[in-house]
């Protein structure tokens, strides 16, 4: 596939044509990946996409089309050939320093506004740790109109596009993003910290998706030797990071629960502890961890 280029000039031949080499390729998403792409290349939208299937691609765009559709066959994730992802139905860019955006991670997003409840109309500050891309901090400031929120991650090109992103949905007045090594630059206490941290033991990082292995940052996966080192952390300096009735929400990998709460229990919040909540994704995975403290 590696001089894959497209024979059919149509928009509906090419579509079939894109999903077969898609399929051929053992890509589970063929033919969402087939349809993204001409949008991206013609510019239209879903539904002029469907009312247009008679459209003659110019040579441009043929040739456009054709060295995506080969970074796609090299298995470079289709959200990265185009620049941006969705998450929480709200458009994200992304970039070669943010991670790509996982559905699952939208059950963080659940799981902290079922424990925030009532006090959703509140003036709450939001902390999210290793931002990347923003999309956990914008899509909650998007839900809860008077938050206010700050965005860290130690790599200044992920916080330029998390920036971009806070334009992008008019959240740049509630929304700010500063360089930091999780707390080390921090000040202030906050109502809700979340993150969602590399959370990968670094012995299994050679066995991820080459979507994944191959594109996402090694800073957004690897968790250390267990995978749960930035928990640990996490941990030991949220106490003097939390306001009264605060509230904690983690991601987390596949079967870490037990472990999680393991660390929390030999941490210095545990005394504070006034209950935590466990979120299963749409898989039936356990996916997040949520708690409140007081102090």
């Amino acid at each position: 596939m590696t001089h894959f280029s497209v024979k059919a000039t149509q928009q509906k031949h090419l579509m079939s044509e894109l999903t077969d080499a898609f399929e051929n390729a053992s890509i589970e998403t063929a033919a969402l990946d087939a349809r993204l792409l001409l949008q991206h290349v013609t510019g239209l939208s879903h539904s002029d996409f469907i009312l247009q299937q008679e459209l003659e691609l110019t040579s441009s765009q043929l040739s456009q089309l054709s060295a995506l559709a080969r970074r796609r066959l090299h298995r470079e994730p289709i959200s990265r050939i185009i620049g941006h992802s969705e998450f929480w139905s709200l458009p994200f860019l992304i970039s070669k320093d943010t991670l790509d955006p996982r559905p699952d991670t939208e059950t963080l997003i659940e799981h902290a506004l079922e424990l925030i409840g009532a006090r959703k109309n509140e003036p709450l500050r939001l902390l999210d740790l290793g931002t990347g891309s923003g999309c956990i901090l914008l899509s909650l400031l998007h839900e809860i109109p008077f938050a206010t929120g700050l965005g860290v991650d130690i790599n200044p090109g992920a916080i330029e596009i998390a920036q971009k992103n806070a334009q992008k949905l008019s959240l740049e007045t509630r929304a700010k993003f500063q360089k930091s090594d999780w707390f080390s630059t921090l000040e202030g206490k906050f109502d809700v910290i979340l993150s969602n941290p590399p959370y990968i033991p670094e012995s299994e990082l050679e066995n991820l998706m080459p979507e994944v292995k191959n594109f996402d940052p090694d800073l957004a996966l690897n968790g250390g030797e267990t995978g749960l080192q930035p928990y640990e952390l996490i941990f030991k300096e949220a106490l003097q990071f939390l306001t009264s009735e605060g509230f904690l929400l983690l991601e987390f990998g596949q079967n870490q629960e037990t472990q999680l709460i393991e660390i929390l229990n030999e941490s210095n919040l545990k005394p504070f502890l006034d209950c935590y909540t466990f979120k299963k994704d749409l898989a039936g995975i356990i996916r997040t961890f949520g708690a409140q403290f007081s102090f």
